[in-house]
């Protein structure tokens, strides 16, 4: 391991390769001496998730997973993990930490018998919510050991959040190999944020990207803007498409006519669309755009999720909302609209955070910084 990068070649494991990682996974093969090799599988096909198998640096090694269960109780088996660990012989592997994949324990040992070290990657370990049943009692406090046995074997950990480090914390993993690599999905922005006036003088514009589905909740984002007072009604664009396009369009037609929707745009297209916003809202749930539009200085109001986002959307930069919470959202509207110098203040930090904290050259940093501390030991 040197400062710059690691010397070593390193083996990644994912359940799926989405098209968002890829720039990640290209990233840290770049600061691999001996490059790295990135194996996954293919998704459920009602899990709609789109995956690549394109890397420009890494390599891509397919294996075949095979889905058990549904739900709660869902586990996955991937077959292929050895033939994979020996064809990339690595010196190092980065593993999803769930133990609904069933192989990984096998990939760890495989692993440890050769002297190489093994790094967990996850969002954390939800505590046990609070039951009074007995026997819900004992199922919760046997799956939480079972949980901290399958991180037992890990010589160090990533997980995107302060939250997700002090719960594998909590089921005893040492606190000072645990390392927090805030969720990104753009690089570090190159070229300044757009420029916005400091007072409204026409009506502003709030802007929602991303797959139109029901979880993204944009029915509530109508809602929301057909319930504001007159003089705060924006100009409402939503670029995306999705299942839910049609739906939406004949509930924006009789809630909220004003509402532009503009399909699918990239590239330059969607660019033009981050720049002349003045306000990015995600109602719902998961969405990669936020990043993209705290890149242009886009303050934010997105749904709470599984807190991967702590780290980005923070009272400086935006608001934070119970999902499904109407009221919330309507409220948390009125506000961010009601102060334009307030909310060009918060499209500054969001450009700050994302310039300094939240890119993925920071993630490959703290990927780096594992690997090294992994090495030592």
């Amino acid at each position: 391991m040197t400062s710059s990068g690691f010397d070593g070649k390193l083996a990644l494991q994912q359940r799926v390769l989405t098209p968002y990682r890829a720039a990640l996974f290209d990233m840290l093969a770049a600061a691999c001496r001996g490059g790295l090799s990135v194996c996954a599988g293919l998704p459920r096909l009602e899990e709609s998730i789109a995956v690549t198998e394109h890397l420009n640096l890494a390599e891509f090694f397919p294996i075949q997973n095979v889905h058990l269960l549904r739900g709660r109780g869902y586990l996955c088996y991937q077959r292929g993990l050895p033939a994979w660990l020996e064809r990339c012989a690595a010196d190092a592997l980065i593993v999803e930490a769930n133990p609904r994949y069933l192989a990984t324990p096998a990939a760890v040992r495989w692993m440890k018998r050769r002297g190489k070290a093994v790094i967990g990657w996850g969002l954390g370990a939800q505590p046990p919510s609070g039951t009074s049943h007995f026997l819900q009692k004992w199922w919760e406090r046997g799956r939480q050991a079972r949980r901290a046995a399958f991180l037992r074997p890990f010589d160090a950990m990533i997980t995107y959040s302060q939250r997700g480090a002090e719960q594998y914390a909590r089921l005893g993993f040492p606190a000072e190999r645990i390392f927090i690599a805030p969720n990104a999905a753009v690089a570090r922005p190159t070229r300044p944020a757009p420029f916005r006036r400091p007072e409204w003088r026409e009506q502003p514009n709030v802007l929602f990207v991303g797959r139109l589905q029901a979880r993204k909740r944009v029915d509530l984002l109508l809602q929301a803007c057909a319930a504001l007072p007159a003089l705060l009604q924006p100009r409402l664009v939503i670029v995306g498409d999705g299942p839910e396009r049609s739906r939406l369009e004949r509930l924006a037609q009789s809630l909220y006519p004003a509402a532009v929707f503009t399909g699918g745009k990239h590239g330059d297209e969607l660019a033009a669309y981050f720049s002349a916003a003045d306000l990015f809202v995600l109602p719902g749930t998961g969405g990669l755009a936020v990043q993209e539009a705290m890149s242009y200085g886009l303050p934010v109001i997105m749904g709470q999720g599984d807190g991967t986002n702590a780290e980005l959307v923070r009272p400086g930069n935006g608001w934070q909302i119970p999902p499904d919470d109407l009221t919330a959202l309507t409220r948390t509207l009125v506000m961010a609209l009601a102060d334009a110098q307030h909310l060009r203040r918060m499209g500054a930090e969001s450009y700050r955070i994302v310039s300094e904290e939240v890119n993925l050259e920071r993630m490959v940093e703290v990927f780096l910084q594992a690997l090294e501390s992994v090495s030592k030991k």
